[in-house]
């Protein structure tokens, strides 16, 4: 598996507290979702549903639909949180605007 995506450890632990409550410990998927600020929006769901494995840390495996594994090429994924509450994020290079959101995103 070579690694398209990264992950932070912040982001690694995070998806595995959510894959082990949700019953699918160290396996996470992500898809991306036509956006209203930009063109990507991510979404990530306990287990492996369908696609390859991307990324791997922490234990946790993030499977990905084969025709998106482009699109994520040499972004990272985080996790912030704060007393309000948390979330993940697309940390970019320079070929990729992201939205304020940080959950949002498009190639150039």
């Amino acid at each position: 598996m070579g690694a398209t995506l990264q992950i932070t450890a912040t982001a690694a632990a995070e998806l595995g507290r959510q894959a082990a409550v949700a019953g699918t410990p160290g396996a996470m998927h992500l898809d991306l979702t036509a956006g209203h600020c930009e063109r990507n929006v991510i979404r990530l769901q306990p287990g492996q549903l369908s696609g390859t494995p991307v990324a791997r840390s922490e234990g946790v495996t993030l499977h990905v639909p084969d025709a998106q594994h482009a699109l994520l090429e040499g972004l990272t994924l985080d996790y912030r949180s704060d007393i309000s509450g948390g979330g993940f994020l697309i940390l970019s290079s320079d070929a990729v605007r992201c939205c304020a959101c940080g959950s949002a995103f498009s190639r150039l």
